[in-house]
């Protein structure tokens, strides 16, 4: 068999979009609905998340094509709030799922959603990212996202987008909005 006759992609590439603007959740979703549309199966991993967002609603409209699971509390984690051996414990179990789902064979993409910032938090390791992109089965698309990605991911990724801030209401006190940012 081909490539092409035993993978729905033939090969998948591994994606980060990282960046300190708004967007990297977003391009992701986008892309995993895209692939919905020629019949391709999601697994989104979300780490640090444990809030409701919209996604997790639109996923279960679109089931089996998407699966989202969260791996976080709904509490966010930040330099006033740093991460305690709970976070560490969720955000490694939920590891261990993405990972299960990465190599089951029932997905096409697996989406490492905040993977980049759960590890600047010390919650993922560089070296955990790095051994996801050495197991990868052939036809799989894996896809990062967060903010600071470290060199070392984004020289073993095959395509790096980062979402740059221009101008963003947050600065003027808009708060996050349901169906927009959440």
């Amino acid at each position: 068999m081909t490539p092409k006759e035993s993978h729905p992609l033939g090969k998948g590439y591994v994606q980060v979009y990282t960046g300190n603007s708004k967007g990297k959740t977003t391009a992701a979703l986008g892309l995993a609905f895209r692939a919905m549309g020629r019949g391709l199966k999601t697994y989104i991993g979300q780490f640090m998340k444990g809030q409701h967002y919209g996604e997790l609603e639109a996923a279960k409209m679109v089931h089996p094509y998407m699966t989202i699971e969260q791996y976080g509390k709904d509490t966010f984690i930040h330099v006033q709030n740093p991460p305690l051996g709970e976070d560490v414990r969720r955000e490694q179990k939920g590891l261990a799922r993405a990972i299960a789902a990465m190599l089951s064979g029932e997905y096409d993409i697996i989406i490492f959603d905040e993977i980049i910032t759960a590890h600047y938090f010390h919650l993922v390791s560089l070296e955990d990212m790095l051994a996801i992109i050495a197991n990868k089965p052939e036809g799989v698309e894996v896809v990062f996202t967060g903010r600071y990605a470290p060199p070392e991911l984004i020289d073993a990724a095959d395509l790096v987008t980062e979402m740059v801030e221009i101008k963003h209401y947050y600065q003027n006190g808009v708060l996050a909005r349901d169906g927009i940012e959440r």
